[in-house]
């Protein structure tokens, strides 16, 4: 079964990730594929539901119940979502942008829920992905797969490119209260919309400042992100 369309990732593409922190390859992840990667999202935000009910609560750091979730590193038990993380599609863009070595640093389901009781699923504050390491190391890939059309009303992304954030490096962040965020950006610049039918791969750096918005649709706004770096990054000692 055909996984996806494996893009040409073009010398433009690689420009405009040196200087502006991104790239977009549009709807190249097949709809089978993700079917299966929505299957074991479902799931998972089952087991998330049964923990919290269990411990009595409704939030896990920067997961909130009915609102937005984070579900990290599960990929060793779905074998959909390893066999993805692994693609050939992953492998291009990978090399494209690391090079010929890179290791799987980090992987998550993103979703903000549909919206409820006359209340959107939550926002999510402009930070850098590295924002949410606290010792240093490299920049990483990210690549932020849209499991749903992505729309302004849903909540898509917004990314804000190297001139406009600050240039290419880490950034100082501050914990929200209450959400638990990292931010990292409170100026007025609205950023790139990124509005992507389902399928497309966003493609940014870990210094790359990027937010999205709350989802006041009825359908829950769900992405799978993969995240590569071109050396081991451990935990601090």
């Amino acid at each position: 079964m055909q996984q996806t369309t494996i893009p040409m990732i073009t010398d433009e593409m690689k420009k405009q990730f040196d200087e502006e922190g991104y790239f977009i390859l549009p709807g190249v992840v097949c709809p089978a594929v993700l079917e299966n990667l929505r299957g074991c999202l479902d799931k998972e935000i089952q087991l998330v539901h049964q923990k919290m009910n269990k411990e009595g609560t409704d939030q896990y750091g920067i997961t909130h119940r009915n609102k937005r979730y984070f579900i990290s590193n599960q990929s060793f038990r779905n074998a959909a979502m390893y066999n993805f993380a692994f693609s050939e599609l992953m492998y291009n863009i990978c090399k494209a942008t690391l090079g010929d070595k890179a290791f799987l640093f980090f992987e998550q389901f993103v979703v903000k829920s549909a919206k409820q009781n006359g209340l959107p699923g939550m926002s999510f504050a402009w930070h850098q992905d590295s924002g949410y390491i606290k010792h240093s190391h490299p920049f990483y890939l990210s690549c932020w797969v849209a499991l749903d059309d992505m729309t302004e009303e849903n909540g898509t992304l917004r990314v804000l490119p190297y001139k406009r954030g600050g240039g290419k490096n880490p950034v100082t962040h501050f914990r929200k209260q209450i959400t638990n965020d990292m931010v990292g950006y409170v100026g007025e610049d609205k950023g790139e919309l990124v509005c992507v039918p389902a399928g497309s791969v966003v493609v940014f750096s870990s210094f790359t400042l990027h937010c999205s918005g709350e989802n006041n649709t009825d359908k829950p706004r769900r992405s799978y992100l993969t995240q590569y770096s071109s050396e081991p990054i451990m935990n601090e000692k």
